[in-house]
């Protein structure tokens, strides 16, 4: 038998975030606007989740939209044009075609030679999963730069009566480019799933019994808030935890910490479970955007950035949780 000949890409040592871009949807949507419908008072929504107001799509800012105007600014960021990009990963449960994906349609867009293009359906943890993904394709050699998007128009799959959904679920896109560094920038990504909570949180329809149905409605997402709450304040802890070690830090170490905008409380729950150094930044967007799936951490991140809580140079851990349940964390530089 015949040996597989060497591979002829020699990947960089080490792998970090060069450039991040953001794209917040026009309409605010503030807590007084949600309460009617869901029986529910501005005063309940912010102490259940800490959300003042969120941000929804109009109908002109599509899925593709708002990932190529986060991408061009992660780009420019980067100093790296669209023809060096050689990989495009979008991170989405809301783009509504169950195929082709999107990456490819943004990809040509924003000009991108050819490069290999797909999507991840990993809900709330997809864009850690494509941080994770990007760095070993460039350690590897498999890419020098990959672009990786977070976006959601969560909008149009939110039960507007849902008393457990409708405050949460919000609308965003956010993108890095990843590349090669000459000192690490990504740790290792401390990554898996709890399939035995498949439940907690899914579309409620199954599509063929939407197209089955004398009245058919858009699929809605459902949640079991308490249950989710209970899992993630205290596992996902845990996993932010392995992931410092396995980045050889402790968490004296950090900078900022920058979780899934998931609610409030479990930012905060995490964060006294983790025994965070008292003088850590804490992202708290979630508050102004809302719960952006997996656009919510370079969301989040950015506007640190903007507010002058992190800095280039920075040291960050991410921890994102959701559907699946599925589940990432890594410590990153901040470009």
């Amino acid at each position: 038998m015949s040996a597989i000949a060497p591979q002829d890409a020699v990947g960089s040592r080490h792998a970090a975030i060069l450039g991040l871009g953001v794209y917040r949807p026009s309409i605010v949507v503030p807590n007084a606007d949600v309460v009617e419908a869901i029986d529910s008072s501005d005063e309940w929504i912010q102490q259940r989740s800490g959300i003042k107001q969120r941000r929804h799509a109009a109908p002109e800012e599509s899925v593709q939209l708002m990932s190529v105007a986060a991408a061009r600014d992660a780009l420019e960021q980067a100093g790296i044009e669209a023809r060096q990009v050689d990989a495009v990963i979008v991170a989405t449960v809301t783009h509504l075609l169950q195929t082709p994906a999107l990456a490819p349609a943004v990809a040509t867009e924003l000009g991108c030679e050819q490069p290999v293009a797909f999507d991840i359906s990993a809900a709330c943890a997809g864009f850690c999963h494509g941080v994770g993904l990007a760095a070993d394709m460039v350690r590897s050699g498999s890419a020098r730069h990959v672009l990786v998007i977070g976006v959601e128009r969560l909008s149009d799959i939110l039960n507007r009566q849902d008393r457990g959904t409708a405050f949460l679920f919000a609308d965003g896109a956010g993108a890095v480019v990843i590349g090669p560094s000459e000192t690490p920038g990504i740790g290792p990504t401390v990554w898996g799933s709890d399939g035995e909570q498949f439940d907690l949180i899914r579309q409620r329809e199954d599509w063929r019994d939407v197209v089955a149905s004398d009245d058919p409605v858009m699929p809605h997402l459902v949640m079991q808030g308490n249950a989710v709450f209970r899992w993630a304040s205290f596992t996902m802890a845990k996993v932010g935890l392995q992931a410092i070690d396995r980045a050889g830090l402790t968490p004296d170490d950090l900078d900022c910490f920058v979780p899934h905008q998931a609610n409030m409380r479990i930012t905060d729950a995490m964060a006294r479970a983790m025994k965070l150094p008292e003088g850590i930044k804490i992202a708290r967007d979630v508050a102004e955007q809302g719960n952006t799936s997996a656009a919510s951490i370079p969301l989040a991140l950015h506007r640190m950035v903007e507010e002058g809580d992190a800095r280039s140079g920075d040291l960050a851990l991410f921890i994102a949780f959701g559907a699946g349940l599925a589940y990432a964390a890594q410590v990153v530089v901040v470009p």
